[in-house]
């Protein structure tokens, strides 16, 4: 009985899974909502008295989205003052919603791809992967790859679509 053997893996393809990239902190959400006085304005010195009085070190290893999910406008400062003490503690935030949280970490983690594992490879971007637009997740790998890489394609090993070729 003959072995065996995976040509894929001997074919020297180099397969990503875009779903490698998701992030694995956890991921927290403050509602500013939750300091305005009747729902409707944000008064600075209670606001102020809550920057101060909260464990903003509860928040080191986490990863934050500052929010208002009330129909009033917050001013700009709040928002900054939130963003200091986030970043005082260490923790990785934006200001928006849980998808751009999401979307952000995962460039962070391209962005930070060591190239010279891709230098000359044949890559295929897999593309079943549960991301927040995946279209421009792998966009960004397009860009962060091409200029070392051989080749890449889109899908499985078994049916790739052709993305970049070098010349």
């Amino acid at each position: 009985m003959d072995e065996i053997v995976n040509r894929v893996k001997e074919s020297g393809l180099i397969a990503m899974d875009l779903a490698d990239f998701k992030p694995k902190v956890e991921l927290t959400g403050i509602d500013l909502a939750e300091q305005l006085w009747q729902g409707l304005v944000l008064k600075e010195k209670d606001f102020r008295a809550w920057i101060k009085s909260n464990d903003w070190e509860s928040f080191a290893s986490k990863a934050v989205y500052v929010y208002c999910s009330a129909d009033a406008i917050v001013p700009t400062w709040a928002y900054m003052l939130v963003a200091s003490k986030l970043q005082e503690s260490g923790a990785d935030y934006v200001i928006g919603s849980v998808e751009e949280l999401s979307s952000k970490l995962l460039m962070d983690k391209i962005h930070a791809l060591d190239l010279s594992e891709y230098q000359d490879g044949r890559i295929i971007i897999k593309g079943c992967a549960d991301v927040h637009q995946p279209e421009v997740a792998m966009s960004e790998l397009v860009r962060k790859l091409q200029p070392v890489a051989k080749s890449i394609m889109y899908g499985e090993p078994c049916s790739t679509v052709p993305v970049y070729k070098r010349r």
